[in-house]
């Protein structure tokens, strides 16, 4: 393939196409130079190194994941868009699994700060607003939700859950109702709970 008409943006979209078939850590600046029939040194007036290459793919994830959820959640409240939310999220991960391990790259603060991760957090909070939570219980509840997500759909796509029933589908649905009804009767615990009351 010729080197015109190369570009970041293409890169880009080449290396979480990449990213998605052979894995995300197995992208780098080489590989990609390989999959364009090019010399490395080609790429590098476009990227400066291998990191730049994955911070640019985790970035577009970001925004591609932002805008299926944003769409998933318009019109929708409580439950409702508790379900959207983790159904785009798992969807997402589970069709491109390239691309959401680079969704998952640490960022350096001002880089996350710009990227579409906010949008995810502001995402997320305006559901928790309808289960009338407020600090710090909200900013609980949003790391819980992220947790449970991440640890469900990265132990389904490693095979942990193909071995047995029920199915994973019916294990996901109940997940989702029991944050549900965990989010509708939230209670803080109490700040040193192993002390009796006087």
């Amino acid at each position: 393939m010729a080197r015109a008409g190369l570009t970041a943006e293409r890169l880009t979209l080449a290396g979480a196409e990449l990213a998605d078939e052979v894995g995300f850590d197995k992208v780098t600046v080489a590989a990609l130079a390989r999959h364009f029939g090019v010399k490395d040194a080609s790429l590098y007036s476009h990227l400066r190194n291998s990191h730049d290459l994955k911070v640019r793919i985790a970035l577009l994830a970001l925004g591609e994941l932002a805008d299926r959820v944003a769409t998933a959640l318009a019109g929708r409240a409580g439950k409702d868009a508790l379900a959207a939310f983790a159904n785009a999220y798992r969807d997402y991960a589970r069709e491109h699994p390239g691309r959401y391990a680079a969704a998952q790259l640490r960022l350096d603060p001002e880089t996350a700060a710009a990227s579409a991760g906010v949008r995810h957090a502001r995402m997320t909070r305006a559901i928790l607003r309808g289960y009338d939570l407020t600090e710090p219980d909200q900013t609980h509840a949003v790391r819980l939700l992220g947790s449970t997500f991440h640890g469900y759909v990265t132990l389904e796509m490693s095979g942990g859950f193909s071995h047995s029933a029920p199915d994973s589908q019916e294990s996901w649905s109940w997940v989702v109702d029991a944050l549900d009804t965990l989010l509708r009767n939230w209670s803080a615990p109490a700040q040193n709970p192993s002390r009796p009351p006087a």
